[in-house]
C-alpha cells in the first residue's frame, strides 16, 4: 500500500510538472525563511509560495497549518517539521518528499535574510526585490 502510494505521488509530481504552471502573481512570490539556517550552518530556505498557492488556497496553510501571513512571523524548526507540524504536514516521504532531501529546501545564498521576494508589499513599500 506504501510502496503504492508513493508510486502515485511520483505520478502525480511527474503530472504537475508536466502541465503548463499557470502565470504566478506577484504576490505569490518567493519567501526566503532564515530564522535559524545561517545559525545553523545551513542554507536558508527558499520557499516558492507560487507553487503552493496555484495548487492550493490560502486557508490550507495560513488556517489548517497555522502559518502567519508574514514572512518570519512562525517559529519553524526542523525539529517542527519532523513532528509534521508547518511544512512537515505534507513534506512527509508520502504526499510530498521528506525532510531527508535538504537540498530542496534548503536552496539560498548563505546570509540571505527572511523576506518575500517579488511581493506585492516590496512594490507597495518601494524596497527592492533582493538579488
Amino acid at each position: 500500500m506504501k510502496r503504492a502510494r508513493r508510486l502515485l505521488a511520483a505520478y502525480i509530481a511527474a503530472l504537475a510538472l508536466a502541465l503548463p504552471a499557470p502565470p504566478a502573481h506577484a504576490e505569490y512570490g518567493n519567501v526566503v525563511m532564515n530564522n535559524y539556517s545561517d545559525a545553523a550552518g545551513m542554507r536558508p530556505v527558499v520557499f516558492p509560495h507560487w507553487f503552493h498557492r496555484v495548487r492550493y488556497r490560502c486557508k490550507v496553510c495560513h488556517g489548517d497549518l497555522g502559518f502567519q501571513f508574514k514572512a518570519g512571523g512562525n517559529q519553524i524548526n526542523m525539529l517542527k517539521i519532523i513532528d509534521g507540524q508547518f511544512c512537515g504536514a505534507c513534506h512527509n516521504g508520502e504526499i510530498a518528499w521528506g525532510v531527508e532531501n535538504c537540498n530542496l529546501c534548503h536552496s539560498a545564498k548563505p546570509g540571505t535574510p527572511t523576506q518575500v521576494h517579488e511581493s506585492t508589499v516590496q512594490t507597495l513599500t518601494g524596497a527592492a526585490a533582493p538579488k
